[in-house]
């Protein structure tokens, strides 16, 4: 199985996130990131999907994607030509003997210290999976406190854009 991302183009009405996944549920596809908000059209939303499967099944679940009403457009974004992020939030133990320490991964790795107390930094930073994954690990000895991940966004690299054509 690969993994493949997927720029889903919806209507922006209530109930199409739960037929989308539906879709993906019904088939026996686990959905390992859904990131779904609004375009520059007010009534389009893009829906980013990751999913591991073999390519068959994927065309398979595409069309029938395509079959549903509120389905605009979709295209599978190859990750060498699109631009994808992920966004981590990471409360991080940071007393007074580390605090430096941490703060020296935190520029190392281009994030933001976005909330400060005594004894923790919670810290954001946005890049690709690898990357998010390296600063945890880096973080790791320090104590992870809390966390939150958001999933894939992505769009495609250069001036086409798939919503211009999509927009009615």
């Amino acid at each position: 199985m690969s993994k493949h991302t997927l720029s889903v183009l919806v209507e922006n009405k209530p109930g199409v996130l739960a037929r989308v996944a539906g879709l993906f549920s019904r088939r026996g596809f686990n959905i390992e990131s859904l990131a779904v908000g609004p375009t520059e059209h007010p009534d389009i939303s893009r829906m980013t999907i990751v999913v591991s499967v073999d390519e068959l099944p994927l065309e398979q679940v595409t069309k029938q994607l395509n079959k549903l009403i509120n389905v605009i457009k979709i295209v599978e974004l190859e990750p060498t030509v699109a631009v994808q992020r992920e966004l981590l939030l990471v409360k991080v133990r940071a007393d007074a003997t580390v605090r430096s320490q941490v703060l020296e991964t935190v520029q190392l790795f281009r994030a933001k210290v976005v909330d400060v107390s005594p004894e923790a930094l919670t810290i954001e930073a946005t890049g690709t999976a690898d990357k998010l994954d390296a600063l945890l690990r880096m973080l790791e000895p320090y104590g992870l406190r809390e966390m939150v991940q958001s999933g894939m966004v992505a769009i495609g690299r250069g001036a086409r854009s798939i919503t211009a054509t999509a927009a009615r």
